[in-house]
């Protein structure tokens, strides 16, 4: 979302997506400060206001750009705006946008989930494919417990020693 609402506020020069990316960093900060105290939850208020924050923020981005219409009779959608889908995608889904705020084990970004998958990208660019799809399903679950086990401190180099023995580290469940 950072990514999107940057494009459209330096492409197009509108504020309300300055706006809402300082909403959402100052969401984040107010989680990382409740996990750094121990809590498992914003409070109600705090949750309201991030909620009603985004909506009003959402409203003047509709009104900045409103959704184009068709001058001539003719067959299909109208093509919108990147801003105006992307004002779409973000009230649609704003429940899924503001999952880190609700719950505190959700990370603000996905750059880790993002990290999980350039290996199997990568190597399929190298080698142009995986051979069979049972050999891209058997990579993806090593890589898999690798990063978990990784993700939980574990020294991977251990990991693959005790595997290789026969008696695999299991990975701690949330």
């Amino acid at each position: 979302m950072l990514r999107e609402l940057t494009f459209v506020h330096e492409s197009t020069g509108q504020p309300w997506a300055n706006r809402m990316m300082g909403l959402l960093r100052r969401a984040n900060q107010r989680c990382e400060a409740a996990r750094q105290a121990g809590e498992t939850a914003l409070s109600a208020r705090q949750i309201r206001w991030i909620d009603k924050r985004y909506a009003q923020i959402l409203a003047e981005a509709y009104v900045s750009n409103p959704q184009a219409t068709r001058e001539h009779q003719r067959r299909g959608r109208v093509k919108q705006s990147f801003a105006f889908n992307l004002i779409v995608r973000l009230r649609k889904h704003a429940e899924a946008a503001l999952r880190f705020v609700t719950d505190l084990r959700v990370p603000f970004t996905n750059n880790l989930d993002e990290r999980a998958i350039r290996m199997p990208k990568v190597k399929q660019k190298i080698s142009g494919c995986f051979r069979t799809f049972k050999g891209a399903e058997d990579f993806c679950i090593i890589r898999s417990y690798l990063d978990t086990m990784h993700k939980q401190g574990h020294n991977l180099l251990e990991v693959l020693r005790s595997t290789f023995r026969g008696c695999a580290p299991m990975c701690a469940s949330r």
